[in-house]
């Protein structure tokens, strides 16, 4: 497989996508068995959505064309290395192999710095910025008991 080629079409994406105004400078790809299955351009300014980065945009695109929500024979390529939340969705869609050309040291430089949100995973909860307090928990457990004990759930 050639990487270079999948790479360039993803830097290809990120320029392509910021000159048209659709959000900053990033792109994905992501390819199976050789075939391009899945393109994104980073997409948030555009469509309002602060998840519209392109590793999702093209996670979306690739579950979307191969009709499934795993993608465990796919390879990713994304002009940047992944923030935490697509790095996140990359996991979840069980992606083995990622391919990206910007370092996210360098991303900060040109604004998108993420180095907040890898601090704050990294802290208690307690010790967030973010408010998070639990609240009816046994209320909410009734869902997942539920869950656990359905005969034809699909695990992901």
């Amino acid at each position: 497989m050639d990487h270079e080629q999948f790479l360039r079409q993803a830097i290809e994406l990120a320029a392509t996508g910021m000159r048209q105004g659709r959000g900053g400078p990033f792109g994905c790809v992501i390819v199976r068995h050789g075939v391009v299955v899945g393109r994104g351009s980073n997409e948030v300014t555009s469509s309002n959505d602060p998840t519209a980065h392109a590793e999702v945009v093209a996670i979306r695109a690739a579950c979307r064309e191969l009709g499934t929500f795993r993608l465990d024979d796919c390879t990713l390529y994304t002009s940047c290395e992944p923030c935490p939340m697509c790095l996140a969705a990359v996991y979840w869609a069980r992606i083995p192999t990622l391919f990206y050309g910007n370092r996210r040291s360098d991303a900060a430089v040109i604004g998108f710095d993420d180095e907040l949100l890898y601090t704050e995973l990294a802290r208690p909860i307690g010790e967030r910025r973010l408010r998070m307090q639990e609240l009816l928990r046994d209320e909410a457990l009734a869902g997942f008991r539920e869950w656990a004990a359905k005969g034809d759930r699909t695990p992901y």
